[in-house]
């Protein structure tokens, strides 16, 4: 039988759309219960690449015969080798095309929304690591949003509308993710924006991101509104995208909020995160569409693979959203943080521009699910 490819975007159809698939994860236990692919539909079966040196036999009456069955492991290599042995023993089975590194690089660019006056919003969901970010286009013009190290899916993206990049922004210093922020503006000659506050160690230049900024994208008079939310990192801010939009950055998601740690500063910065979500939201128009910068559970995708929901809708449904007793906030927030990121520390001295790991170093410190928010 022959050993078939599946790459990273087959995969996420196959999430988005919650088809079946058995997954046989050949990697070490640690490194599988820290972190795998999931899928509504998903079933998975881990056994080390080392227990099947001596060949796959004794493992076949595991294995479905009436499903599609994808081996997987960090790099690509020793799922080559088990799906061999598979193929060998009369199998159909594929392996993912650049293993665990692929998946969790892999970005799915989708529309999520119109502009007034012409133009759209495009969300790049990360599959893999929970992160999302945006490309706002209007009249030729595009501005992004929070993105990702893999900048060229962004260049590409734009070239393929005819937009040329003019502003590129992270809604806060990322400590989960290497931004691809600065790059991007110096590879189109754009403007970076970074909130102030958060900015006190960088080393590069950039435009100070400030409460009531707001840029225009395009002829169209697309205004991106800056509003100071703190509460995830002393500087978060949100945008207001063409009075419709709320991209709310790693203070609010659709299933959670976001935790105030990564810093070092729960207990400072708890009181920043709610005065952000049960005030100034509040202010806020309930019609705003929510664009978080990440999603934690496959829950929160839409049927189409985005991930939005309206503000109004989050109020009410949104535990975080709804602990009256400011005290009861306190002890949840504090008292339920998940482990922190791999690496942050040194993900965050990366977005400073203190340190510049290599490619490859780069990838070692994402490797992990998405661990920014508090539920």
């Amino acid at each position: 039988m022959p050993v078939n490819i599946m790459t990273a975007k087959d995969i996420t159809q196959r999430v988005f759309n919650k088809q079946e698939l058995f997954i046989l994860d050949v990697r070490n236990q640690n490194a599988f219960q820290d972190w795998k692919i999931e899928g509504q539909q998903f079933e998975h079966l881990n056994i080390p690449y080392f227990d099947l040196l001596d060949g796959v036999e004794e493992v076949l009456d595991q294995i479905p015969s009436n499903k599609e069955v994808l081996v997987v492991c960090a790099k690509e290599g020793s799922s080559i080798m088990v799906a061999e042995m598979l193929s060998d023993a009369g199998r159909e089975v594929f392996y993912l095309q650049g293993g665990m590194k692929a998946w969790s690089e892999y970005l799915e660019p989708a529309q999520v929304g119109e502009l007034k006056d012409g133009g759209a919003i495009y969300q790049f969901v990360r599959i893999g690591k929970g992160c999302l970010s945006y490309m706002v286009v209007s009249n030729g013009e595009a501005a992004i949003i929070d993105s990702t190290r893999m900048t060229e899916v962004y260049t590409t993206f734009a070239d393929s509308l005819g937009a040329r990049i003019t502003n590129v922004f992270d809604t806060h210093l990322h400590a989960d993710h290497i931004s691809g922020g600065r790059m991007i503006a110096e590879k189109t000659n754009a403007t970076y924006w970074l909130p102030p506050k958060d900015a006190k160690e960088v080393t590069f230049e950039y435009r100070p991101l400030e409460d009531g900024n707001s840029v225009t994208i395009g002829n169209t008079k697309i205004h991106i509104d800056a509003l100071y939310s703190p509460g995830h990192t002393i500087g978060s801010t949100s945008f207001v995208v063409d009075e419709k939009y709320l991209l709310s950055g790693d203070i609010l998601f659709i299933d959670s909020i976001g935790r105030p740690d990564l810093a070092g500063l729960a207990e400072d910065w708890v009181g920043d995160l709610r005065e952000t979500l049960y005030t100034r939201y509040r202010e806020l128009s309930e019609e705003l569409i929510v664009l978080p910068a990440h999603f934690m559970i496959l829950e929160e995708l839409n049927d189409d693979g985005s991930v939005a929901k309206k503000l109004g809708t989050l109020f009410a449904e949104n535990h975080g959203l709804n602990i009256a007793d400011e005290e009861e906030f306190r002890n949840m927030v504090t008292g339920n943080l998940p482990p922190q990121p791999n690496a942050y520390q040194e993900i965050r001295e990366t977005n400073m521009g203190k340190i510049t790991p290599d490619g490859e170093q780069q990838r070692e410190m994402e490797i992990g699910p998405n661990r920014c928010a508090v539920r």
